[in-house]
């Protein structure tokens, strides 16, 4: 009974970690690409970190670039300004995009739809603590 046990936690560590990888890879590229965002990417991370790995999470939270998003957003519900921007300029692009590559207009409908909901939370959170 023991070893089922600290076999099924061992597969959803298992799980949370390869999951924290993933989201960590992805924000390390959004971090380069212009069109491809960091900040969800990196708390999606942090998420599965805290739950499966203590050394990653804490490596990924006193991190120099990656730790005060990742605190802002814990500590505030906060997105900086710069995230903002950077958000808002890949959510314009991508219609744009999407425009110049000739995708359905079914998609495009979709796309912009999901795009606005998208951008109505990122401009609704705060950009920050009070200073």
């Amino acid at each position: 009974m023991l070893c089922r046990a600290m076999d099924k936690r061992f597969g959803v560590r298992l799980f949370w970690l390869i999951c924290g990888l993933v989201a960590l890879g992805l924000g390390l590229i959004g971090a380069v690409l212009p069109l491809l965002p960091t900040t969800p990417f990196l708390l999606v991370a942090a998420f599965a970190f805290a739950r499966s790995s203590p050394r990653l999470a804490n490596w990924l939270e006193n991190h120099p670039q990656f730790g005060p998003l990742i605190a802002n957003w814990r500590e505030h519900g906060a997105i900086s300004k710069r995230a903002k921007i950077a958000a808002m300029v890949a959510i314009i692009a991508a219609p744009i995009i999407s425009v110049a590559m000739g995708v359905s207009t079914v998609i495009l409908v979709v796309q912009l739809v999901v795009l606005s909901c998208v951008s109505y939370f990122i401009l609704s959170r705060p950009s920050g603590p009070a200073r």
